[in-house]
């Protein structure tokens, strides 16, 4: 999506957890905002808070099937992966 930011919303449900939306949008002027890997990600201030700290990854679930996974130490049901040994 040419010109256009990939766009991180979340919320707290009644359990505590986060629920998450992601889609192309404009950048406002009040959004926090990351370029990685030549994308431009913002959050609006009402996400901020939720989503400090936060790793947004791509990864392989099972052959031929990916996923966005979202790794955050701020929802209380997070488990942080193993790491590996090499």
């Amino acid at each position: 999506m040419p010109g256009l930011a990939l766009r991180i919303a979340a919320r707290r449900r009644t359990d505590g957890s986060i629920d998450y939306v992601m889609g192309f949008d404009e950048p406002a002027e009040t959004d926090s905002r990351v370029d990685a890997f030549g994308v431009t990600v913002v959050v609006a201030p009402t996400s901020t808070e939720l989503v400090d700290g936060m790793t947004l990854d791509f990864v392989e679930m099972e052959p031929g099937r990916s996923d966005f996974i979202f790794l955050n130490p701020n929802d209380p049901h997070f488990v942080p992966p193993e790491s590996s040994a090499d």
